[in-house]
């Protein structure tokens, strides 16, 4: 298995058959074009930039050919894509280069200085820059390259890795989740099915490609359909839809908000739509009900994480009973397992907790979907990974059908339009301001963003400090969608006995009110 030869099979079928419709930089590229590109990009940085198996490319853009074209060279030659989130400070980016040590950063032009700079501060052998030139150093690698299928290819097993996607944060918390091809494969294998995936396809990637929502987008490529690549606009997608006949995406409570509150909303010809899948975080049922009324197509929500790609589906069908009343709840349900996968619900001793509804355990789920591990860290692998099973750090209920509710986050983790933000990372931004005694960080619900970053605060006797001091420091050290929006002074933290704080107490009032869970 070589998740690099997915262009290949189209590319000798149908090679004139558009492969990827890249909006921001107005550029397409059929199968065909694509295949011999990547063929050459392999070769490229193999022969001639000396790289070998297992050896990291790190990458520094936003969505566009290149892009997916570098994933695909990669695979194509036992070669570790490590995509970099351009959103995240310099210092964040810089200690995630350092922990994958790549031996090429591929940047686009946008990030030109950024790329040298980093390269040079990391001591990366190779730096390079692509552009529409074809006089810049990549573009002139793949011209220079032979076109052959890349010596190596054949070695290439389902158990290589292929991709480092790296989670969470600053302060410790960021890691790197490595898949192979077999465990993106299986993942793609899981969509495929819910999604209903025809040959007729179009589909367009909203999110980056720094997240495991790429995976979706190569799935479509792989049963021959053209991607359309953007970078979000409410309005950009909507046209995007309705120009290139798209019929089916993946979309986040804000992005899903956002189309709908486009002026003239009811005047795009949407009628191309199948399907589209939401997920990322929180979605109100009442978000949920308005776009089943909005949009002419099916929906499905999807639950996952970028350690398991997607693991439990809330089917089309769900959806239609739910808005009839037949078990409305479900709408706030992330649904059942996968095809792919099996769920459980666990207490601390790994003992299934009832169905009831009620009681309350961890998510575990053993797929061949899951990641191989954590990059260079084998004990929270360990931790983690457990008897073939992947304790997820979500805490949920579910019912006697399977249905899964989650109903908190260990570990506090916030998702916030489609992001992972860690409160512990944000808290230590925070408490840089040299008047804050103690902080607790949590989520709160968000029509828009799903989640909202909110910080209670406790000054220093004597100091003083305002909300908008507080979130302007944050905001020095934190990227701008990790940084609190809102901020409450209190006298004192609710505490265990431990000393621990007691996080709870401050969040659910918030909660208990919404009609959603988190």
């Amino acid at each position: 298995m070589n998740l690099g030869r997915i262009p290949a099979k189209t590319a000798l079928l149908n090679p004139d058959k558009e492969a990827l419709i890249d909006i921001p930089n107005n550029r397409r590229i059929t199968f065909g074009e694509l295949d011999e590109r990547i063929r050459r990009l392999a070769n490229g940085l193999c022969a001639e930039l000396g790289l070998n198996k297992g050896d990291r490319v790190a990458i520094l853009s936003k969505n566009c050919i290149q892009y997916m074209e570098i994933f695909y060279a990669c695979a194509r030659s036992g070669l570790i894509a490590q995509p970099l989130n351009w959103r995240l400070n310099e210092p964040e980016m810089v200690r995630i280069l350092s922990d994958g040590e790549p031996s090429v950063l591929i940047g686009s032009a946008e990030y030109d200085e950024q790329t040298q700079r980093l390269g040079a501060d990391q001591n990366i052998p190779s730096a390079l820059v692509f552009s529409a030139d074809p006089s810049c150093r990549y573009e002139q690698l793949i011209a220079n390259a032979s076109d052959s299928e890349p010596a190596n290819a054949a070695d290439i097993s389902g158990d290589d890795p292929v991709l480092i996607l790296y989670t969470g944060g600053t302060t410790g918390e960021s890691k790197g989740a490595l898949h192979s091809h077999h465990s993106l494969y299986m993942g793609m294998l899981n969509q495929s099915i819910a999604e209903r995936i025809v040959p007729t396809d179009v589909y367009m990637l909203t999110g980056q490609m720094f997240h495991i929502p790429v995976a979706l987008a190569m799935n479509y490529m792989a049963h021959g359909c053209p991607v359309v690549l953007i970078n979000f606009d409410a309005k950009l997608a909507l046209d995007v839809i309705q120009k290139e006949r798209v019929s089916a995406f993946l979309g986040i409570t804000t992005m899903i908000n956002w189309m709908m509150a486009v002026e003239g909303f009811e005047d795009y010809d949407l009628s191309s739509l199948r399907n589209f899948q939401y997920g990322g975080g929180p979605m109100p049922r009442t978000v949920v009900e308005a776009a089943l009324q909005a949009f002419p197509c099916t929906m499905i929500q999807g639950y996952g994480q970028t350690e398991g790609m997607t693991m439990s589906f809330l089917s089309q069908e769900d959806h239609e009973r739910a808005v009839t009343g037949d078990h409305p709840e479900r709408l706030s349900s992330c649904g059942r397992e996968g095809f792919v996968s099996e769920i459980r619900i666990v207490a601390a001793n790994g003992d299934s907790v009832p169905r009831d509804g009620i009681s309350a355990g961890e998510i575990i789920v053993r797929s061949e979907a899951n990641m191989l591990g954590y990059w260079r860290r084998p004990e929270l692998t360990e931790r983690t990974l457990r008897d073939g099973w992947m304790w997820t750090g979500d805490i949920a209920t579910w019912d006697e059908e399977g249905y899964v509710f989650i109903v908190d986050r260990a570990k506090d983790m916030i998702i916030s339009g489609g992001e992972n933000i860690y409160s512990t990372q944000v808290e230590g931004a925070i408490h840089q301001h040299p008047a804050v005694l103690e902080s607790a960080v949590f989520g709160v619900p968000d029509d828009v963003w799903g989640e909202a970053v909110k910080a209670v605060v406790v000054l220093k006797p004597g100091q003083t400090a305002t909300e908008g001091e507080i979130i302007a420091e944050a905001s020095k050290h934190l990227a701008s969608y990790q940084k609190p929006k809102s901020v409450d002074f209190v006298d004192a933290l609710p505490k265990a006995p431990t000393g621990k704080i007691l996080k709870r107490e401050l969040r659910d009032p918030h909660w208990r009110d919404s009609a959603r869970k988190v």
